[in-house]
């Protein structure tokens, strides 16, 4: 069994519905009296699950560690709700961004924020985080070869610090996020798997999408780096240009800014981050 402790405190935050424990592992350790912190006993798969269990634990998509890292700027460390650690999640970086601003640990106009996936700038803008993403140059417009279906019109690939697929549909309501997106999650063609976005246009020339996340291997209400791979495919099909918004499940949007250097599209990615409670640890099951 492993050794959880007992009275940490935590953040629950949401973006766009795409919701996440945060601990402030700074804090802490200053509170441990130690270099590592005692949240650093939690950073396990048995832990992280129990923690994003719903019904038996907090409830989430997935567990962020942040922590302070050099002058004002801010190191995030993401583990999806199966335990497993992930290289980005767009949506825990922009909650980290809003998290960060709102306990002193960086500054709104701007600071670094650290993660597996290289270091983004993020900053508080129109009252919303925005964190521009590392450049992406893995992109296919067109990953028919992975096999298309009735309905389906296009498939395209890009990989936003983690693998993404974007299918066009014509009715995103329609759409068949669980059965379709579990096939195309674990295609024998990728070898590290990818989240699945379902796409489609709206009347007022927006989008709405869908995704079916790998690490948490359903449907999520939102997912940050599924909108900017699903607005770079968009491009790539001159569906959208330098602006898209992206209509989530839960009704909210997230915007992506593009720019277009050689080969590499250089993405920003702006939305809602909200702290909806805080609390401490007690009968970790």
């Amino acid at each position: 069994m492993v050794q959880r402790p007992e009275g940490q405190h935590f953040f629950k935050v949401t973006g766009s519905g795409n919701d996440f424990v945060v601990f402030d592992s700074t804090t802490s350790a200053a509170a441990a009296g130690t270099g590592a912190g005692a949240a650093a006993g939690l950073e396990n798969a048995e832990t992280i699950r129990s923690l994003t269990a719903r019904g038996t634990g907090i409830g989430a998509d997935g567990v962020v560690f942040l922590e302070r890292a050099g002058d004002g700027d801010v190191a995030m460390r993401y583990y999806n709700s199966d335990g497993s650690e992930a290289a980005l999640c767009g949506n825990a970086s922009l909650c980290s961004t809003r998290l960060a601003v709102e306990l002193g640990m960086a500054q709104a106009g701007g600071f670094l924020l650290h993660t597996a996936a290289g270091s983004l700038r993020a900053r508080i803008r129109d009252n919303l985080p925005e964190v521009d993403l590392e450049p992406v140059t893995e992109v296919r417009s067109d990953a028919k070869d992975l096999g298309l279906k009735p309905g389906e019109r296009r498939l395209g690939y890009a990989k936003v610090g983690v693998p993404h697929l974007v299918v066009e549909v014509p009715d995103i309501e329609s759409a068949d996020v669980a059965g379709r997106g579990a096939e195309l999650r674990h295609h024998r063609a990728l070898a590290d798997g990818a989240n699945v976005n379902f796409v489609s246009k709206r009347s007022n020339g927006e989008f709405a999408y869908r995704t079916f996340e790998r690490g948490v291997e359903a449907e999520t209400l939102a997912c940050g780096t599924g909108a900017v791979a699903t607005a770079i495919i968009l491009s790539e099909w001159g569906e959208s240009a330098s602006e898209t918004v992206l209509w989530t499940r839960s009704s909210l949007p997230l915007v992506v800014s593009l720019k277009h250097n050689g080969q590499a599209w250089l993405p920003s990615l702006r939305g809602e981050g909200r702290i909806v409670f805080e609390g401490r640890i007690r009968d970790l099951d």
